[in-house]
C-alpha cells in the first residue's frame, strides 16, 4: 500500500544537492527505490510503498556522512549501489576516519566500507593481498598506508614495483634506455605518488634512495627489511615471481599486494601468480585477504556497469564451455 512520509530538514546544502542539477540526483533516488520525492516546507516528501520509502530515507540520511561534510555523485552513487545492505552505524563510521593528508592538505579517507576494512587489514597484518576491478582504491589506499608509515618513522623506505608485462608491445622496440622503457608500466605507480606526497618531495626521497619504484625483476636476490613494499598488478605475476616476491621479506617490513585477477596478461599457459596465492596462503597467519566487489568502485558510475557487462560475458562463455564438453 502506498503512503506518504514527510522528511524534515533544513539542510539547504542537501536539499540544493537532491533537488539541484535538473533533479537528476532526486531521479536517481527515484529509480533505485521507487519512489516520488518532492520538496516540501518541512523538507522532502517521499510517496511509495513503506519500505521503498525506508529504503530512500537510509540514502538520504547516509548522504550526511560523506567525506569532508561534502555530498557528491560518487557517494550517491555508492549508497544505491549498496542499497540492500545499507548500514547506518558502518557508513558513519567513515566519516572521520583519515589516513593521511595528501601534498595539498586534503584529509584522505576510506569512501566505502570495504576500504575502510582494507586499511584495518593493513595495520593489523604483515602481508595485505587486495583483490579486485579497476577502481575499488587498492593501490591509491596502500600508497596512503604506505606513506603514513614512513611520515610515522615505522619504516625506513617505500619500494613500489610492479611486472613489466608486455602487453602486445615488446620493451625492446620501444624507444629509449631502460628507464625510459619501463616508467610507462609504472606511471599509475608515480601519478598516486605525486598526488599524495606531491612532485617535489616524491623526487628528494626517490633521489635518497627512500623511495624505490622499480620493475619487479629488480627485487631479486634482495632482502627487504623495515620496508613497506607494494605489488602492484600482481595478477600479472608468474607463480614463480609471487613466490620470490612474497620471500624478499625481512623484519620490520610490511608488503602490500595488489591485483585484479579478471585482467591477466600473462601468456596463454602461464598461470597467475595471484591466483595460485589467494589459493595456497589463505589460512596463513598474518596473511590477510580483501575481496573488493564492483560497488566498491569509485571511479565513474559507467565503470561499475561495464564491469557487470564483461561478467556477465565471462559467465555466459564457462556456462557455454561447460555445456560444450
Amino acid at each position: 500500500m502506498k503512503t506518504k512520509l514527510i522528511y524534515e530538514t533544513n539542510d539547504e546544502e542537501l536539499i540544493a544537492y537532491i533537488f539541484g542539477q535538473l533533479e537528476k540526483n532526486s531521479k536517481k533516488i527515484e529509480d533505485a527505490c521507487d519512489v516520488k520525492l518532492k520538496i516540501s516546507e518541512e523538507g522532502f516528501l517521499i510517496e511509495g510503498e513503506e519500505s521503498n520509502i525506508n529504503k530512500a530515507v537510509s540514502i538520504i540520511d547516509s548522504l550526511k556522512f560523506d567525506e569532508n561534510g561534502e555530498m557528491t555523485d560518487q557517494y550517491l552513487d555508492y549508497l544505491i549501489s549498496n542499497l540492500e545492505k545499507l548500514e547506518q552505524q558502518k557508513l558513519s563510521e567513515i566519516k572521520d576516519y583519515v589516513i593521511c593528508y595528501n601534498s595539498k592538505g586534503k584529509p584522505l579517507k576510506p569512501k566505502t566500507i570495504n576500504q575502510k576494512n582494507y586499511i584495518e587489514m593493513i595495520k593489523k597484518n604483515d602481508i595485505v593481498f587486495g583483490i579486485g576491478p579497476a577502481g575499488t582504491g587498492k593501490t591509491y589506499l596502500a600508497m596512503a598506508m604506505a606513506i603514513t608509515a614512513f611520515r610515522n618513522n615505522e619504516v625506513d623506505r617505500i619500494i613500489l614495483t610492479r611486472p613489466a608485462v608486455e602487453a602486445g608491445e615488446s620493451l625492446g622496440f620501444l624507444p629509449g634506455d631502460l628507464q625510459e622503457k619501463i616508467d610507462p608500466y609504472l606511471r599509475p605507480i608515480y601519478d598516486a605518488m605525486f598526488d599524495i606526497l606531491g612532485y617535489e618531495n616524491f623526487e628528494k626521497y626517490k633521489e635518497r634512495g627512500l623511495i624505490e619504484v622499480a620493475p619487479l625483476a629488480y627485487m631479486r636476490g634482495r632482502t627487504l627489511d623495515n620496508a613497506y613494499i607494494i605489488l602492484d598488478e600482481a595478477q600479472n605475476t608468474t607463480n614463480e615471481q609471487m613466490k620470490m616476491f612474497l620471500t624478499r621479506i625481512g623484519y620490520g617490513s610490511k608488503a602490500i599486494v595488489t591485483g585484479d585477477i579478471t585482467q591477466v596478461d600473462l601468456p596463454r599457459g602461464k598461470k597467475s601468480g595471484l591466483l595460485v596465492a589467494t589459493n595456497i596462503l589463505r589460512d596463513i597467519k598474518g596473511i590477510s585477504f580483501l575481496e573488493f566487489e564492483k560497488t566498491d568502485v569509485v571511479r565513474h558510475p559507467l565503470v561499475q556497469k561495464i564491469i557487470s557487462a564483461y561478467e556477465q560475458l565471462d559467465n555466459n562463455r564457462s556456462n557455454y564451455d561447460t555445456t560444450d564438453k
